[in-house]
């Protein structure tokens, strides 16, 4: 742990009004609706086609391994995106037992959909903090969700 000199457990009383807030501030920007189409889609779905669109010609063990989830999960779902059209698996040159995947048309459009969604929830957001609160917000929310323990 790298800052084990400054860390405490969590009271009580913070879990209970972080919980609170979390849920307020669910209700309050409607997260689930922001997704558009996108709620039509599992998040495992929506996870690998980001995954896909930052890294065209990956393999489902990339995605997989990324996502922390079975292969089989990934498998299933590239299943799922290539029937629905936004995904296509193709043979690497050399490698005739790999697979790559990337995005279709259809893909690329559902993948910026859902970055435009997000983006506008995200602007709503933080127009309610000044631009200091801003900073102050971004780098704990990292410092959280990349946390290394």
């Amino acid at each position: 742990m790298r800052y084990a000199a400054f860390m405490t457990k969590p009271t009580p009383d913070q879990i209970f009004t972080l919980r609170n807030a979390f849920e307020a501030f669910t209700r309050r920007h409607k997260l689930v609706d922001a997704q558009g189409a996108a709620k039509t889609f599992n998040e495992v779905d929506n996870q690998t086609l980001l995954y896909v669109n930052r890294h065209p010609g990956c393999g489902p063990g990339d995605v997989a391994r990324f996502l922390n989830v079975p292969a089989t999960t990934i498998s299933s779902a590239c299943d799922r995106l290539v029937r629905r059209q936004l995904l296509s698996r193709h043979r690497p040159d050399g490698d005739r037992r790999a697979v790559a995947l990337s995005l279709t048309p259809d893909g690329e459009a559902h993948v910026t959909a859902y970055l435009k969604a997000h983006d506008d929830i995200l602007r709503l957001m933080l127009e309610s903090l000044s631009s200091g609160e801003r900073d102050t917000f971004i780098r704990l929310i990292s410092k959280i969700a990349f946390d290394e323990r």
